[in-house]
This record gives C-alpha cells, sequence and structure tokens, in this order.
C-alpha cells in the first residue's frame, strides 16, 4: 500500500494520524515552527510500530508523544490553517474511538496528551476569531461527547458548556452560532440518553423556539446547521450513547449540566448593586442571548427527559434548588422570549415532573400561570396568549388536569388551582366587563375568548379522554381544531382528543400515593367547608368560627381558635385584628392564647413587636389595640424578664412605637416626629426612670428606616355587574372578582415572597402526592366547572358569530354533556343539552344562521356519540330533530302531516299544497304565504312552545321575514335526512337502559307532536321504525321497551281526536304485523304483551270507530298470520270478548264472523299453544251467548262451544283415564283447577263456561247450555278419569243445583221462578240420564247425586216434587243391578227422609185451615136486602178465607199426589229389584210403607179439616182431595208388599214377623171399615134402631169397601195354622161385620166364605 498508509502505519490510529502529521509537516516551516515540524516527524517515526493486535490497546498511553503535534498546532500563536489541519485530525479519532481517557478538569492531570488536546481545542474559539476554527472546534466537541471511550465529566463539562456559549455569543457567523446552538443541545440529549440507556435522537432546529433570534428565521442557515449536526451524528459508531459510561456516572454528568446550566440562565437576571439591583438590565444584548440560550436549553432539557430524570431524587432536588430558582428570579424579566420560555420550561414541569413537584407548582402556577390569565382588563397581548397557549398543552394531558384537581383543589393547604384555571378562562371568555377601561383592541379580545373557549373546551374533552379511558368506554375521540374550528363541524366525523404524550409516569411511584374518590371527597368537602367558614369569618368573625367549631374543622378551646387564626391562609388580618380586640370573655381568652402562642425570647422589642403584628391589623378602636398591647407587654416580660422592670414598661413603649410607626410612615402626616420628641415622650416609663436614650434611639431609628407592614385585607370591593338579562346570571356563575392591576413583570416583592414560602416548606416533610383511577373524581371537578363552562360556551355562541369560536364552543358543550351524561349528573347534563337545543334556534328558524346549523350537527353527533348516557336528555334531542324535519318537509314543499290527519269531512274543494316545492325562490315565497305552518314557523315562538315554531300571531308578515326564512332553510340543506334517520337506525346499538330512555322519549315527544294544534306524526312513525329495529334484543329489555310503548300507544289511541287515534291504532297494527312474522316460543308471552294495547284501547276507547278499527286489525292478523300466533291468542279472544259486549251490532257480528272462522278453520292452532288459549277462547265464545242484538249468535256461540268439544275429542284430548292422582281439584272458590295432566286444561274452561251459562236470565240460553254440556259429558265422557270426573261434579254440575234456592226465591217473579224451576228440573233429569253412564267411575258421587234428587221430591212446589220422585224412580231403575247393599241401604234412607219431610206440609195445611171460616151455602130466613148489607161487611174476610182454603186445597192434592206416587216408585222398585234387598232394606221400605200408611189415616182423621175442605169444594165447585182413596192405596200398597214379602221370602217373613204385621195392618183396615159402616148414638143415649147412612159416608163405605174385601181374601187365604192363630184378633171384628146393616153386598158374601170354610171347619172339628 501507499500514500497514507504508508505514512501511519499498519494500525487504525496510524491511519488516521499519519496523513494529518504529513500534511502539517508540508504545511509548516522549520524556521517558523521547529516543535511542530520536530514532533510531526517524531510521531510518524513511531507510528509504523503500532498494530492492531489488542483493539483495546491505548497508542498514545505507551507513547504520549504522539499527539504533541496536534498540541502544539493548537496553539493560539500558529497559524489558523495548521490548527484546521489538527482538529480534523482530533475530530477523526474521537468518531472512531481511537483515544481513551476521561477528563474531569483542565487541572486534574495536565500531563495527559488527552486532556492538554481538549483544553487547546476549549481555549482555542476564544483566541481565534476564524469562522472555519470555530466549526472545526464545535466538530471536534460533539465527536468527543459522542465518543464513549472518551469520559469528559465534570469540570470539564462546564467549559465544554461555556466554549459553546462563547461560540454562540461571540462568533461573526450566524450559521455558527446556529451550529453552537444545536451542539449544545445535542450534547445535553446525549448525556441524558445516557443515563437512561437509550440511543440519543438527533435534535432538530425545529426544537430551538426563541423568537428573537432572526437566524432562525433564514432557511439557508438553518439548513446547514441541521445537516452539521445530521452529519456530525452520522458516523460507525452508531450505538456509541449505550456504549458509554455507566448510567450512574452518566447522571451525575448530566446534573452537572443541568446546574450550570441553570446558573448560566439566573447570571443574567440582573446586574447592579446598591439601589439599581434587582433591576433587569435589557439594554445588553449579548447577556439576554446568553440567558435565552440556557433557558432554552434547559427547556429541551425538561422536555426530553425520560423516566429515569422523571424519578430521580438528585435531579428532582436539582429541579427544585436550580431550576425553580431560576424560574423565579427571570419571572421578574419583561421580555417576552424569556416570558415563553419560562413558561414552556413550567409546561414541561407540569406535564412530566408533578409528581415529584407537587409544592414548587402549588407556588409557580398562580405567580406564572395564573397572575397574568386573571389580568383581564389590562393584560399583555402576547404574554397572555402565552399563558392560554400553555393551558392548553396542559389541558390537553388529561392525566395532568385530574393530578391538578385532585392534588391541589382538594389539599387543604394548597391553592384551588383548577377552579382559577377554569374561572379564569372563563373571565377570559365573557370578555372585559361593561364599565372597565381595558388596553385590549377589539381584535385582541376577540382572540382572547376563541382561546379561552378552546381551552375549556379541552378541558372537558380531556377530563372525557381519562374518563374513557378508566372505564374503558370506546373512544370519545373530537377531532382537535386548531385553525379553521368549523371543519370539523362541517365534516360531520367523530372528533379526537389529542393525548398528552408528555405522560407523568412517576405518578404511581413511592412519591406519590394512589387514593380513591371517597378519600378525596372527604378533602375536598373539609376544604369546601373550611374556605365557607374563612368567608364566614372575613364577613363576620364571631360567625365563622361559629361555623367552624360546629363542623368541628377547628377544636372549641380558645388554644386551637387561636391557632387556626395564626396559621390559617385567606383570613382577613382586619378581622382578626377585630376579633383579638373584643372584651366578650371567649374572644379575650382566645387573644391571651393567641399571643401566648408567640415565643419573644431574646428577641428585641422592635424586632418582637414587628413580629407580633405581622398575622394581623391592628383595630382602629383604641380600647381594642390597649387590650391587645397590654397582652402582648406582659408575654414580651415574661419571655425576656431582665429587658424591663415591668410590663407597664414595655405596655408604654409599645403603645410609642404604634404611634410612631404611624407618623413616620403616614404621607397624611406633615409634622414628622423627631428622634427627640420619641425619647421625650418615653422618659420616666420603666419604674420611674429613664431607659437607655440608646436603646430609644436605636428602636426609633429600625421604626423609621423599616415600617411595620401588616398584611393587606384580603378582601376588596366586587365590581359591579352588568344588569342585562342573560349576562347577569352567567357572570354571577363565575364568581366574577375584581381585575388585578399587576404590571407583566412579578415585581420583588412578589418574588421575595415567593422565596419566603419555598423557605417555609423547605423545612417541612413533602407533601404526598395523590394519583386516582376512580371516576368519582370527575363528580367534583365537574360541580367546580359546569356552570362557568356554560357561562361562557352560551354567551360566547350567543354574541359571536365566529365560525371558530361557534366550533369551539359546541365542542366543548359536547366534551360536557359526555362527562355528565356518563357520570350520570342528571341537572347538568340536561343543563348542557338544553343549552346546546336552544342554540339550534330550530325554533325560531327565521333568526337561524350557519352557527345554529353547526348546533343542530353538534346535538346529532351528541346523540350517536352518547346515546347510552343521554336517559331523559333525550327528550330535548328528539324535540330538535322533530323540529328539523318539520322545516326540513316545509323546505321541500310537502303538505303537512295534519293534511294526512284530518276528517273526512274536510271539504273537497280545499286547496292543498303541492307535493314538491318549485325550485324557483319566488315560487317558494309564493307557497310560503299560503302554507300556514310555514307562517307560524317564521313567526317563531319559545323554545318550550309546542311544536317546533310557537303558534304565532295574527301579525302580517314582512316579504323580508319570508325571505330570510327560505334562505335559512337553504342552510339546513348541509343536513341530509340520512343523518337524521342515523340516529333511529342506530338505535339497534344503545344499551338496554339507553334504548329504554329513548324510546320513553321518542313517546313523550310523539304525544307533544299529535296534541299540538298543527299534529304530526313524525316520531309516531319513528317508533314504528324503532321497535321493528330492536327487535331482535333480549326478552327483559323488549319487554322494558314495549311498556313505554304500551302506555304510548294506549295513551294515543285514547285521544279524543278521532283521526289521530286511527292513525295510532293503524301504526300499532304496521307494527304488530312485523312482531308476528316472527315466530315465538312456547311459554313465552311477547306476542301477548305486544298486542295488549289493543285490549285496553278497545275496553276503555268511547268511540265506535277506533272499536271496529281495533276488531279489523285484528281480524287481519289473525288471518294473515295465524301460523305466528302464540301467546297472542289470548288478546286476541280478549279484544273479540271485548266485542261481544258492545253496543254495536256491526262490532259484534264482525267479531262473531271472525271467531267463527277461527274455530271453524283453526282450531288446531288454538290448542297446540297455551292451555289458556283454549280457556280465552271459550271465554269469548260465552260472552256472545251473551249478544242482545240477535239471539242466532247466542245459540250459535253454544253450538260452537259443542263444537270445540267435539273437536278436542277428535284432537285426542283425552285424560289419563289410568291417572289416580292426575285431574283437577277444587280451589275455595269451587273453580276447577286443572291438574297435572295438560288435557284436562281444555276442558276445564269448556265445562266451567258451559255451567255458567246455565245461569243466565234467558231461558233457551239456559236450556241450550244445558242440553250440550250434558251431551258433551255423555258423548265424551270416557274421555276422562275419574278424578276429573269427580271435579267435573264438584265444579260443574253441583254448581248448578246448588243456586236452585236462588233462583226460586221470594224475589222472583212467577215467570221467572216458573222458568227457572223447568231449567232446574231439566238439570235434574240430564244427571239422571248421565250418571248411569259414567256410574264406573262417579260411584263415589252417588250419594250427592241422590240427595239433589231427594232435594226436588222435598221441594214445596208441585211440578219439583213429582219431577223428583219420577227421576228418583228412574235413576234406582237404571241402576239396580249395579248398586251395592250399602248403596241401597242410603238410597232408601233418603227416600225415607223425603217421604217424612213431606209430612209436614200436612201439618202447615192443618195450621192454614184453623182460622179459616168456610160461609154457609144457605140464605134462607134472611131477605135481600139484608143479605146486601151483609155481604158488604164480610166480603173482605170471606175472600180471604176461600183463597186461602182454595191454596190449601191445592196443597192438600199435590201433597197426596206425591205421597201416592213415593208409594208406587217404592213399590214398583221392590218389585223389580227384590232379589237385591236384604233385612235392613225390607225394613226400610216398610218403614216407608207404614209411615205413609200412617200419615193417610191421620189425614183422614181430620174430620174438621175434611168439613171445611168439603163446604169449600161446594163453594168453588171443584172436587175434594181424595184422602180416603189416598188412605185406602197406603194401605192396600202396604199389605200387597206385605203380602208378597210373605209369599216370595218364607224365612224372612219369619225373621221380620210379616205375618203379625200383617194381622196388624188388618185388624187396624177392618176396624175402620167397622167404623164407617156403623152409625153410633149420641152421647148418653141408646141407638134403638139402625139409622141410614149419610151420603158422605156412604160415599166413604163405598170407597173403603175394596180395601175391606182385599183383607177379608188374605184372611180366607191363610192356612189353617195362621188362620187359626189370629183369629181370636178377628172373630169380634167378624162378627161385628156380620151385625153391620149398612155393609157392602160382596163384603157380605166373603164373609159368609170364611165363616163357612175357615171359621166353620175350625168349630166343627173336634178338639185335640
Amino acid at each position: 500500500m501507499s500514500g497514507p498508509t504508508a505514512l501511519g502505519g499498519p494500525s487504525r490510529f496510524g491511519r488516521v494520524l499519519g496523513p494529518a502529521l504529513d500534511k502539517l509537516q508540508k504545511n509548516a516551516t522549520w524556521r517558523r515552527h521547529p516543535a511542530l515540524v520536530s514532533a510531526c516527524k517524531h510521531s510518524l517515526d513511531q507510528l509504523p510500530s503500532i498494530s492492531d493486535s489488542d483493539p483495546t490497546a491505548d497508542p498514545v498511553e505507551s507513547d504520549p508523544s504522539l499527539l504533541d503535534p496536534l498540541i502544539i498546532s493548537l496553539d493560539p500563536t500558529t497559524p489558523p490553517k495548521l490548527a484546521l489541519i489538527s482538529l480534523e485530525c482530533f475530530q477523526k479519532l474521537l468518531s472512531h474511538n481511537l483515544l481513551y481517557g476521561e477528563i474531569e478538569s483542565q487541572a486534574q492531570d495536565p500531563s495527559t496528551p488527552l486532556s492538554k488536546l481538549i483544553s487547546a481545542v476549549l481555549k482555542l474559539p476564544s483566541s481565534l476569531s476564524d469562522e472555519s476554527i470555530e466549526l472545526a472546534v464545535l466538530k471536534v466537541l460533539i465527536a468527543a461527547v459522542r465518543a464513549p471511550s472518551v469520559g469528559l465529566r465534570g469540570e470539564i463539562l462546564n467549559q465544554f458548556v461555556k466554549c459553546c456559549f462563547n461560540i454562540y455569543l461571540g462568533s461573526h457567523s450566524l450559521a455558527n452560532q446556529i451550529c453552537s446552538k444545536l451542539v449544545l443541545a445535542q450534547t445535553l440529549a446525549i448525556l441524558f440518553a445516557r443515563a437512561e440507556r437509550v440511543k440519543a435522537r438527533t435534535v432538530s432546529i425545529m426544537d430551538m423556539m426563541d423568537l428573537s433570534d432572526k437566524s432562525l428565521n433564514d432557511s439557508t442557515l438553518s439548513n446547514f446547521a441541521q445537516n452539521f449536526i445530521n452529519e456530525a451524528m452520522e458516523w460507525s459508531g452508531a450505538d456509541a450513547d449505550l456504549a458509554g459510561p455507566d448510567a450512574e456516572l452518566a447522571a451525575e454528568d448530566g446534573l452537572v449540566v443541568f446546574k450550570n446550566l441553570c446558573k448560566l440562565s439566573m447570571k443574567f437576571s440582573n446586574t447592579g448593586s446598591g439601589s439599581n439591583s434587582g433591576q433587569e438590565n435589557t439594554d445588553d444584548p449579548v447577556l439576554m442571548r446568553g440567558k435565552l440560550l440556557s433557558l432554552e436549553l434547559l427547556r429541551l432539557v425538561v422536555e426530553n427527559a425520560g423516566s429515569f430524570w422523571r424519578t430521580n431524587e438528585k435531579y428532582l432536588g436539582a429541579v427544585k434548588q436550580y431550576l425553580c430558582l431560576s424560574l423565579l428570579k427571570n419571572s421578574a424579566l419583561t421580555m417576552m422570549s424569556v416570558f415563553q420560555l419560562l413558561c414552556s420550561i413550567f409546561t414541561a414541569l407540569v406535564l412530566r415532573f408533578r409528581s415529584g413537584l407537587k409544592e414548587e407548582i402549588g407556588i409557580f402556577f398562580p405567580m406564572l400561570v395564573l397572575r397574568v390569565l386573571e389580568n383581564v382588563a389590562q393584560p399583555s397581548f402576547l404574554q397572555k396568549m402565552t399563558v392560554l397557549t400553555l393551558l392548553e398543552k396542559i389541558c390537553n394531558d388529561s392525566q395532568a388536569i385530574i393530578d391538578i384537581f385532585v392534588n391541589y383543589d382538594c389539599d387543604v393547604d394548597a391553592p384551588n388551582i383548577f377552579e382559577r384555571i377554569v374561572n379564569g378562562l372563563v373571565k377570559t371568555a365573557l370578555g372585559v366587563p361593561p364599565g372597565t377601561t381595558t388596553t385590549l383592541t377589539p381584535a385582541q379580545d376577540q382572540t382572547f375568548r376563541i382561546e379561552s373557549v378552546k381551552c375549556l373546551a379541552t378541558t372537558i374533552r380531556s377530563m372525557g379522554a381519562w374518563m374513557d379511558q378508566q372505564l374503558k368506554i370506546g373512544d370519545f375521540t373530537p377531532k382537535n381544531s386548531d385553525t379553521d374550528g368549523a371543519q370539523s363541524v362541517d365534516n360531520f366525523s367523530s372528533f379526537s382528543v389529542e393525548e398528552g404524550s408528555d405522560f407523568d409516569s412517576s405518578v404511581s411511584d413511592s412519591g406519590s400515593e394512589v387514593s380513591d374518590a371517597s378519600t378525596l371527597e372527604q378533602r375536598r368537602v373539609y376544604k369546601l367547608e373550611l374556605q365557607k367558614g374563612i368567608t364566614l369569618f372575613n364577613r363576620k368573625p364571631s360567625k365563622g368560627l361559629d361555623f367552624l367549631i360546629n363542623s368541628k374543622k377547628i377544636g372549641s378551646s380558645p388554644e386551637s381558635v387561636a391557632e387556626f387564626l395564626k396559621s390559617s391562609i385567606g383570613l382577613n388580618p382586619t378581622m382578626i385584628g377585630d376579633y383579638l380586640g373584643d372584651r366578650e370573655d371567649f374572644p379575650l381568652k382566645v387573644m391571651h392564647a393567641y399571643v401566648d402562642s408567640f415565643n419573644f425570647e431574646k428577641m428585641d422589642f422592635g424586632e418582637a413587636i414587628r413580629f407580633f403584628l405581622r398575622g394581623f391589623r391592628l383595630p382602629g378602636e383604641a380600647q381594642k389595640i390597649d387590650r391587645i398591647m397590654e397582652k402582648f407587654a406582659e408575654r414580651y416580660c415574661k419571655c425576656n424578664p431582665e429587658v424591663f422592670k415591668s410590663a407597664d414598661t414595655a405596655y408604654v413603649l409599645a403603645y410609642s412605637v404604634i404611634m410612631l410607626n404611624t407618623d413616620a410612615h403616614n404621607t397624611m402626616v406633615k409634622d414628622k416626629m423627631s428622634k427627640a420628641d420619641f425619647i421625650r415622650n418615653n422618659r420616666g416609663i420603666d419604674d420611674g426612670k429613664d431607659l437607655p436614650e440608646e436603646y430609644l434611639s436605636t428602636l426609633y431609628d429600625q421604626i423609621v428606616k423599616n415600617e411595620i407592614k401588616m398584611k393587606a385585607d384580603a378582601q376588596t370591593p366586587q365590581n359591579k355587574l352588568p344588569n342585562n338579562s342573560i349576562s347577569k346570571l352567567l357572570f354571577d356563575l363565575v364568581n366574577w372578582g375584581p381585575a388585578e392591576e399587576k404590571a407583566v413583570g412579578a415585581n420583588n416583592l412578589l418574588i421575595k415572597h415567593i422565596q419566603e414560602q419555598f423557605k417555609a416548606k423547605s423545612g417541612k416533610s413533602e407533601s404526598v402526592f395523590y394519583s386516582i383511577t376512580d371516576t368519582g373524581i370527575l363528580r367534583h371537578m365537574v360541580e367546580v366547572c359546569w356552570a362557568p363552562m356554560m357561562a361562557a360556551f352560551s354567551v360566547t355562541l350567543d354574541r359571536s358569530d365566529d365560525r371558530a369560536a361557534a366550533a369551539q364552543c359546541l365542542l366543548g358543550f359536547r366534551g360536557a354533556v359526555h362527562v355528565t351524561a356518563v357520570m350520570c349528573m342528571q341537572t347538568q347534563r340536561d343543563a348542557f343539552v338544553t343549552s346546546v337545543a336552544k342554540f339550534t334556534y330550530l325554533h325560531c328558524a327565521a333568526d337561524m344562521k350557519q352557527k345554529n346549523v353547526d348546533a343542530v350537527k353538534a346535538i346529532i353527533l351528541t346523540a350517536l356519540e352518547d346515546g347510552d348516557y343521554l336517559q331523559e336528555s333525550w327528550e330535548h334531542v328528539l324535540t330538535c330533530l322533530s323540529r328539523f324535519e318539520q322545516l326540513h318537509l316545509l323546505g321541500e314543499g310537502a303538505p303537512p302531516d295534519a293534511s294526512f290527519l284530518t276528517d273526512q269531512k274536510t271539504p273537497q274543494n280545499k286547496p292543498t299544497t303541492p307535493q314538491t316545492l318549485p325550485s324557483s325562490k319566488q315560487r317558494k315565497v309564493d307557497n310560503a304565504l299560503q302554507n300556514p305552518s310555514v307562517m307560524a314557523a317564521i313567526r317563531g315562538g319559545s323554545y318550550d312552545s309546542v311544536g317546533p315554531a310557537g303558534t304565532g300571531g295574527a301579525s302580517a308578515l314582512t316579504p323580508e321575514q319570508i325571505h330570510s326564512f327560505v334562505s335559512n332553510l337553504n342552510l339546513l340543506d348541509q343536513i341530509g335526512l340520512f343523518e337524521l334517520n342515523h340516529i333511529f337506525a342506530h338505535s339497534q346499538r344503545l344499551n338496554g337502559e339507553a334504548i329504554v330512555a329513548f324510546v320513553k322519549a321518542l313517546c313523550k315527544v310523539s304525544i307533544t307532536e299529535l296534541q299540538s294544534p298543527d299534529p304530526r306524526i313524525f316520531c309516531l312513525t319513528k317508533i314504528v321504525e324503532i321497535a321493528h329495529y330492536n327487535m331482535d334484543r333480549i326478552r327483559l329489555v323488549w319487554s322494558r321497551i314495549w311498556k313505554v310503548l304500551s302506555d304510548f300507544f294506549v295513551s294515543v289511541g285514547l285521544s279524543e281526536s278521532l283521526s289521530v287515534a286511527i292513525f295510532v291504532m293503524d301504526s300499532l297494527r304496521q307494527l304488530a304485523m312485523k312482531f308476528l312474522e316472527r315466530e315465538e316460543l312456547a311459554n313465552y308471552n311477547f306476542q301477548n304483551e305486544f298486542l295488549r294495547p289493543f285490549v285496553i284501547v278497545m275496553r276503555k276507547s268511547n268511540s265506535l270507530e277506533v272499536r271496529e278499527l281495533i276488531v279489523r286489525c285484528i281480524s287481519q292478523m289473525v288471518l294473515s298470520r295465524v301460523n305466528n300466533i302464540k301467546s297472542g291468542w289470548k288478546s286476541v279472544f280478549t279484544v273479540f270478548t271485548i266485542a261481544a259486549a258492545d253496543e254495536r251490532k256491526a262490532i259484534v257480528l264482525l267479531a262473531f264472523e271472525t271467531m267463527e272462522k277461527i274455530v271453524r278453520d283453526y282450531f288446531p292452532y288454538i290448542t297446540e299453544t297455551e292451555t289458556t288459549t283454549f280457556t280465552d277462547c271459550v271465554k269469548c265464545l260465552i260472552t256472545f251467548t251473551s249478544s242482545k242484538f240477535s239471539s242466532d249468535t247466542s245459540l250459535n256461540a253454544i253450538a260452537f262451544i259443542r263444537f270445540c268439544a267435539d273437536k278436542l275429542a277428535e284432537g285426542g284430548f283425552s285424560t289419563d283415564p289410568d291417572a289416580q292422582k292426575d285431574g283437577a281439584d277444587v280451589n275455595n272458590n269451587g273453580t276447577l283447577i286443572p291438574g297435572k295432566d295438560d288435557h284436562v286444561y281444555f276442558w276445564v274452561p269448556l265445562l266451567d263456561g258451559l255451567a255458567k251459562l246455565t245461569t243466565d236470565s234467558r231461558l233457551t240460553i239456559r236450556k241450550g247450555a244445558l242440553e250440550v254440556l250434558f251431551d258433551i259429558l255423555k258423548d265424551h265422557g270416557h274421555l276422562f278419569s275419574p278424578p276429573f270426573w269427580a271435579s267435573i261434579f264438584e265444579t260443574v254440575i253441583y254448581p248448578i243445583f246448588s243456586n236452585k234456592s236462588d233462583v226460586l226465591s221470594d224475589t222472583s217473579t212467577e215467570d221467572e221462578a216458573s222458568s227457572a224451576l223447568e231449567t232446574q228440573i231439566l238439570a235434574s233429569r240430564c244427571l239422571v240420564d248421565l250418571y248411569p253412564t259414567v256410574f264406573d267411575a262417579v260411584r263415589p258421587e252417588l250419594g250427592s247425586v241422590v240427595n239433589i234428587v231427594v232435594g226436588f221430591i222435598k221441594s214445596p212446589y208441585q211440578q219439583a216434587a213429582g219431577a223428583g220422585v219420577a227421576h228418583m224412580q228412574r235413576l234406582m231403575e237404571n241402576l239396580g243391578s249395579l248398586l251395592t247393599s250399602g248403596e241401597w241401604e242410603m238410597i232408601l234412607e233418603r227416600m225415607k227422609e223425603a217421604a217424612e219431610s213431606n209430612f209436614a206440609a200436612f201439618t202447615r195445611i192443618v195450621r192454614m185451615m184453623e182460622d179459616v171460616e168456610i160461609p154457609d151455602n144457605k140464605v134462607d130466613g134472611f131477605s135481600e136486602m139484608e143479605i146486601y148489607s151483609e155481604s158488604e161487611l164480610i166480603n173482605d174476610e170471606e175472600e180471604a178465607n176461600m183463597e186461602t182454603a182454595s191454596y190449601a186445597i191445592v196443597r192438600m192434592k199435590s201433597h197426596l199426589s206425591l205421597q201416592l206416587s213415593l208409594l208406587q216408585c217404592v213399590y214398583k222398585v221392590y218389585n223389580r229389584f227384590w232379589r237385591c234387598f236384604s233385612s235392613p232394606h225390607v225394613s226400610l221400605i216398610i218403614e216407608i210403607l207404614s209411615s205413609i200408611s200412617c200419615h193417610a189415616s191421620k189425614i183422614t182423621s181430620e174430620t174438621s179439616l175434611q168439613s171445611k175442605f168439603h163446604q169449600a169444594c161446594n163453594l168453588l165447585e171443584t172436587s175434594e182431595p181424595a184422602t180416603i182413596h189416598f188412605e185406602n192405596e197406603a194401605y192396600q200398597s202396604y199389605l200387597k208388599f206385605l203380602q208378597s214379602l210373605l209369599h216370595d221370602d218364607p224365612s224372612l217373613s219369619v225373621q221380620m214377623q210379616i205375618e203379625p204385621m200383617i194381622v196388624s195392618v188388618c185388624e187396624k183396615i177392618l176396624k175402620m171399615y167397622l167404623n164407617c159402616a156403623t152409625e153410633t148414638a149420641p152421647e148418653g143415649k141408646k141407638l134403638h134402631w139402625t139409622l141410614p147412612l149419610a151420603s158422605g159416608r156412604k160415599d166413604e163405605l163405598a170407597a173403603r169397601t175394596t180395601l175391606v174385601l182385599l183383607v177379608m181374601k188374605m184372611l180366607n187365604e191363610m192356612d189353617r195354622g195362621q188362620f187359626e192363630r189370629n183369629l181370636p184378633c178377628f172373630f169380634p171384628l167378624l162378627v161385628r161385620l156380620v151385625r153391620c146393616e149398612h155393609g157392602s153386598g160382596e163384603v157380605q158374601r166373603v164373609l159368609q166364605e170364611i165363616f163357612k170354610y175357615s171359621i166353620g171347619p175350625i168349630l166343627i172339628s173336634p178338639r185335640s
């Protein structure tokens, strides 16, 4: 190799150094630079011996002289050309990592070649003012910092910074100045990146923000500088930053530079001394440029510090010690560039270091930011704009704004920064108060307003972004609008919040504490109450202290109150002095405790009184001052007992000092007190002696030179507020205070005060920085800011037509709605939504502007983004949409909705609005004039007026108003109906709670529309759409939705407006048709709930048209959707049930027609759903039976019930015959309760319904229902199980007979009673016919059935009783062979009871006739006149007696007939089933026959009754009761029964002793005949001859002849043994018969036979 390789040798070091040394040697002459040439030659000779065998070996370490040529060439006396060669070589050596070593200071090791070389480079710019040398030095410096093998640490870094500063400040090249600035910035980036072990970024020229540096505006210079730094950073050692010193050393290096920069930034703050000290020197541009550079570099450091620096305690300590001091001192400068840099640094501290700088930020925020922000009237424009920009950055960081509120507004010892920020921004947004002098131009004021509103909007949106992040809500990202605020509204898209990238990650570190909202809430409440107490104290001290003590903010002891007065911030010093001077007991104790809390030990008297009076202002009253000074003197003497002899001395001297202070420093006092006067005034005060003159002289000088200053009052008078309407309210909301009249820069007094605060806090422990994730804290933030924000947004939007300002206000409104809605703050949410809704001006379209259209867009976006949380606020949103839609239709020229709702009575010749409005503007105007809706809209109205516009007035419209309205309608074209409809389509995405609230609001707005003078149907149609969109929601949500919609449809369906009600019902029909398209699963109730509004309206509506429409709607739905109807059948049948009882015949017939089709054609659909469906169907049919319009309809309904039963039977709906437990039970009300068998459910309502029809008032219905009921039971009874049969009897059949006494009550008319009796008899007959057919299943019911029939027998009505006997006979005949012995015994017992119960009827007849006198039919012996006159007197009584007798005769005949029927019934049953009877049965029969026979004898024995009957019958010309016949029949049946029993079953006869019974009966019969045939003599007389019988006795004797013949035949037919045994009883009677002359001839013949054939043989035959 040749060239450089040959010169430098084989090593990398040599290849870099060799060519440079060769060039130096060639350019230097031996004569002028002998040392340089000699050194170059020596080094060139040594380079070939260096090798790269050890890459880490340092060639310079083995031979330090290798770098001597470079060191020599950098001497200030060397030509710049040689220095450039050396600098270039040095830069290459550093860039290739060929030099090694660490350098901390120039004096550390001057023998080190590297140290010498660096020192030479750093000194070079100040010695040589060559531009190329300066640029080369900068390259070397940046390479030295980048080189990982070279460490610049400690003092050398400060020299490094100083060198760059010198180049920046002293160079004549603007390019070099910019490059030096970038080198410094890049150096800082490298140093701070090494500490975090990350790659340093290349700084950009854009990072430099010094607006006063004009060179930054030169693009050529800027590009040159940027390329310079880019080339310096682009070299082979790309990872040099990561290969440098360890993190700890790198951190120390960074701190060294940081501290140095802080010192440099303070070095140029002020100059001079003495009286000029503290005054800024802005005339020296070099000094100010240095300050700006240092502050700019500090800004870069703070803004780019990573997590390591944000948590490093040393760094945070340096920030507090140096940077905060720099900020404090520089805040006095008025240079705008300085203030901007201070604000940028402070912004970075807040955004990135707030967790470690809580106290410092709390101090600087009011001084640096709030001081400027709250100056509304006379601020510096650029300064306030800088503050507003700062606040926008802070407010853009959502976590920062939350942390500020948590750590300051919720901290008792910290200022309310967040609240003051909001109020300051609001004051700025509202502008300068009226009547206040201001230095702002209108343009500047407008700019302030827009920027303030922008900051407020950013604040509330950041709160929302933080809330979304914590709650993991979908991105609420309103787009930031920096330039054209209106563009975001035009785009009609969602907005994005720019998250602050500088999140303070140290919040979660050890220096902070995570808290929850409840803890912070307690702190916040505590602070608010404390502030309230302080406010009360400043008005009236005693009231404020009472409040604080009662709320336990301070203790009740004097010591606690004194400590509060001494340490609390915000107390009015004047009020403290007044309270301490009060003579009341407790304030006096507090004053003593207050003074005793001071320690004046070893304190000069003047210093002590100054220290004492620092906390309050002495009161003006002398007595109060006296008490305070007296206590002060006592305390001072107690702390310093050696100073004065007594406290009186201190007391007098204190008064003198106060007077001197006032005299010396009050400008109103002209004649000042001299020192001699002061000394003379205080002679003899020390217990009669003088204080040392020297002491008093010193005290005098102290007071005169340094005034004893007391704190100013905490409060100043409030500015007067404007009196105009909304402004006054909004100004009240933001709590306007006085405008601060302060200089732009912080004065020395403020700086001194803040320094004292730093000193006071330095001795305290670090306050805890709180971090929170609980979104509950937002509630307290909103409570603080919502009213001021709404004031700012509302006033700005109302007053300003600037579109950018309006856009920011609307963004703020949207953000506020989002936060308040999600946090469920109803009042605040509704306030914001209402404000936006009012600003749409849709209620007053003639006044609408572009900002109002933007408000419409905003409210639509709000609905789309925050619909899940709007709740009640949906009403305002939907109201706006309704009004917008009407205006849109008016603009299109569409006819008003009222035209669709008008009645048919509207005249046909009425002109209508054309369907489409012509495009011509003039045509629009003409149509507007003709359209009443448009005219009302033009007139406008208030926001709360009904409808989208007020009702308007009668005044005529001007052409200007109309043109303005039409042009404003064109503005609304920016919003299409698509966006409008998108809200309703978007309802599918709302959560469950939100959709319910949405539907509620929609229904409410719809009702408002329909009730307006000009009804509209916009929301009504949307309700149908919404319901359709949300039908697929889960059951719980849909049920809640439909509950709301159901109430709505019912409410509107019952509207007084017929057209509205009909339209609503038709809308419900459409919705129901859509709903019925979906299939419903079994056992659900959706369809029934859906159709319920039809039912309610049908039941409550007074409109025939509405009811008829409902019936038609239901009919249409059933016939078209029958396949899908499940639970909806219940509502269908309920509607038809109501229709069946309607007053309009057409409705009844229409409903029945549909019912007929349903039952005939779709019966399987009824039974395949819920079993209650069939119940409803039956109930409906039963209701139709009550139709008053057509009996055919009623009977057809009953027939359809039977049809249903037949269909059930055909369909196999039978109960399980084998089931012993399934079936039905009966509840307490007697209602049939189906059992486990589902099929029972179908039969129960059918049978129960028919049973209820049996009590109908109409006979035909009752009879029809009975026949159908029992026919069904008879025809289909085989399908029922025994338990079900038992239930049927219990709940269906028995109740038919249970109300027998009711229908036959005394209150019933004769026709009603007869009709009811006929029904009961029919029911009994049907029951008797049914029971044998199902006897096996219902055997246990035999007793109840028999009781029912016996009940008829016991009836007082002949018809019922006779039917009862016949039915009992029929029942026994049908069941005879099936009955058991016990069942027969039970039946016979009931028969016996029935027979005996009827005996009482005869007793009642006897009693009835006791007092009845039958008139004599003979009138002989009376004249005609006498008969007439007598008849007048007794006519009424005789008539009554005859009526009673007539009734008794009828009753007697009925009674006899019934008894005979019973006899025949028993006798016939016995004859048929005698083989089934045992002795108990026979005994019962004998008892029945015997009792009837005895009863017959009792009847005939009542001769008086018979006589009366005879007379009455003669008078009434009617037949007498056949009592004798009845007696004969009774005994005859009795005898025949006994005779047959004796012949049929001899053994049983013997057992039951039948023979004696027969003999006894025969004897009784013979005696009765003899008594009738024998005429007895009167008492006391003897009958000498036979008298002829009366005709009545002859008839009776003839009637009894048959019975006697029967008895005699029975006697004659006895065998000899029987006859002979009983002959002693009969013989006397037979003898009497022989003697009876009035007996029948036949009786005599039979008697002859008895004597001849029975008695004769006994007498003739020999006795044994």
